[in-house]
């Protein structure tokens, strides 16, 4: 498991990737759109939506036309991402800069916290359970996608060819998410699996993708300064060989949650791998 991620150098990095986000957020909207599709066979009326970690806003024409009398409440921890809204678009909006852990609304007072990669970004996923627990009503929805920790397998096994030193995020493993939601209060979490491959005949290619969404190397503990040419190079003939394409898999966690308040557990809490469905 890598250390936490440095808050500042993920700000600097969202604020260099804000301009041209949407560009390169196709692994976003693909997990969007997913998550749209989960919502819709749901039964749920929504005065008041939180889209957390909003960046852009690509989320919110699509959560307007589900929920067209809702107001909606943009929450990033970039106010760069925020700048790219366009104003005055959308009737019933607020933008909010704040931390996902601690968020600027009253207790059971949200219907819909949607979280599109959002737990993917931070390293206080419990935290951000308990906060969102805190703010949503009873039987208010928390939906969410996030990566799984078997995403970037294959640039982990590159690196691991080169050094020792820390250079891809551990994600979340699901179970610990779900364990989060029942601790937070959230009841009846639901988590199902997905897969995507994409393909990269570059290590150019590569690497614009990355930055782009600001998903460049911000880790606690990777090693400080400039790296060598030769490191970089001997990464990247571990990965693409001799001039090889590569295909990496990501592995795409989405899951719903109920709020509730109900009583926190006290002991240890175990979402059954029965319960956590694969799309085939």
């Amino acid at each position: 498991m890598s250390t936490p991620r440095r808050p500042r150098d993920l700000l600097k990095r969202l604020a260099l990737a804000a301009p041209a986000f949407d560009s390169f957020a196709f692994v976003h909207e693909h997990t969007r759109q997913g998550l749209l599709d989960r919502l819709t066979p749901m039964t749920l009326s929504a005065g008041r939506i939180v889209d957390l970690g909003t960046a852009t806003g690509a989320a919110i024409p699509a959560l307007r036309k589900r929920f067209p009398r809702a107001r909606i409440h943009g929450v990033d921890l970039s106010p760069d991402m925020l700048r790219q809204q366009p104003s005055g678009l959308f009737s019933r909006r607020s933008l909010v800069c704040a931390d996902a852990a601690e968020l600027p609304f009253q207790d059971a007072s949200i219907d819909l916290v949607f979280a599109n990669q959002l737990l993917s970004f931070t390293d206080d996923v419990a935290g951000v359970c308990r906060e969102i627990g805190r703010v949503l009503r009873d039987d208010g929805v928390f939906a969410f996608a996030l990566l799984g920790p078997d995403s970037f397998s294959e640039l982990k096994a590159a690196w691991r060819r080169v050094d020792d030193t820390a250079h891809v995020v551990s994600f979340p493993d699901m179970h610990n998410v779900g364990d989060a939601l029942v601790r937070a209060g959230l009841r009846d979490p639901v988590l199902d699996v997905d897969r995507l491959r994409l393909s990269y005949a570059t290590p150019a290619a590569l690497y614009r993708d990355l930055a782009g969404v600001a998903a460049r190397n911000s880790l606690a503990d990777r090693a400080q300064g400039l790296m060598s040419r030769g490191r970089l190079r001997a990464f990247e003939r571990a990965l693409f060989g001799e001039g090889d394409a590569v295909t990496l898999e990501l592995e795409l966690v989405y899951g719903h949650a109920f709020g509730g308040h109900a009583t926190t557990p006290g002991g240890p809490v175990r979402i059954s791998p029965e319960s956590i469905g694969r799309r085939r």
